[in-house]
């Protein structure tokens, strides 16, 4: 494994961690933040391809067609997040995404055919004990609820997109799986905002200018990238560590202090990922 793709890996986590800031910052809805985020993505990746002279080109209609779909797993994944957060808090939007790794180690086995443990199936069972310990009660009436509903849909679409993204990744560049997957989800969502009379101001573009930019493309591009050195399941383990910044950056910079119980969810989902993912990186080395 090389150690540059490690850093990468660990710069890009660190990036993402600044989302769910984005998410309270910006004075829009959940859609959006989504579109915008995509929308300026995508276009300074195109700029990007366009200056440095890279190649637009897709080796095959089947390649092309994937990832217009991983596209829409994206688009999927990020507005969970995002309205997630919205009804809820950081801290919840970004802990019910930080179980990414507990599916991931269900569906890595399913599409590489490696045999399931049932070390992981106990872990998984404790990481959704640490989610349901965020819950403060089991009602469509707590916003704490819904947001962990919603939320909970952004990992599986994920988990999908990462073995999308993990074949990807071994044809094409990063850059050019980024722009690709963020261009779609931009086309996806453009009639949904165009039809929600959504009215950005100069902050909120600003914003998502930034978001776009720096904590999307660059990030997105930088991850993408490392899957073709580092296997699924340790990116899941890294990916875990952005709910620690999260929770940490909402805390330092907009002074959203963590319940309690969402510190222990927090800490029994980082636990069990951390020692599932490490504990098979062992076993294998």
């Amino acid at each position: 494994m090389k150690t540059h793709s490690l850093i990468y890996l660990n710069i890009s986590v660190l990036l993402f961690g600044f989302a769910g800031l984005f998410g309270k910052w910006i004075d829009l809805p959940a859609l959006g933040i989504t579109f915008g985020r995509v929308f300026f993505s995508s276009l300074s990746l195109g700029i990007f391809m366009l200056a440095t002279k890279q190649s637009f080109k897709v080796e095959s209609r089947r390649d092309f067609i994937m990832l217009l779909i991983s596209g829409a797993f994206l688009a999927l994944h990020w507005w969970s997040i995002f309205e997630s957060i919205r009804v809820s808090t950081v801290a919840i939007g970004t802990i019910t995404f930080s179980t990414f790794p507990l599916f991931v180690t269900f569906v890595e086995p399913l599409v590489y055919h490696e045999k399931l443990k049932s070390k992981n199936v106990i872990l998984a069972m404790i990481i959704l004990i640490g989610v349901i310990i965020t819950v403060p009660e089991f009602s469509f009436d707590n916003n704490i609820f819904k947001g962990i509903l919603i939320g909970m849909v952004s990992p599986i679409a994920y988990t999908i997109l990462t073995m999308f993204n993990k074949g990807f990744s071994t044809k094409y560049t990063g850059t050019l799986i980024s722009f690709y997957e963020q261009g779609v989800a931009a086309l996806i969502l453009l009639p949904f905002f165009l039809s929600a009379d959504i009215h950005p101001t100069m902050k909120d573009i600003g914003l998502l200018l930034l978001f776009g930019t720096v904590t999307t493309a660059f990030a997105h591009t930088l991850f993408i990238s490392c899957l073709k050195d580092v296997p699924a399941r340790l990116a899941g383990v890294c990916s875990s560590m952005e709910t620690v910044y999260a929770i940490f950056f909402a805390w330092l910079l907009i002074s959203e202090e963590p319940y309690l119980k969402e510190i222990i969810g927090a800490v029994l989902i980082l636990g069990a990922v951390i020692f599932a993912q490490l504990t098979e990186d062992n076993s294998k080395s």
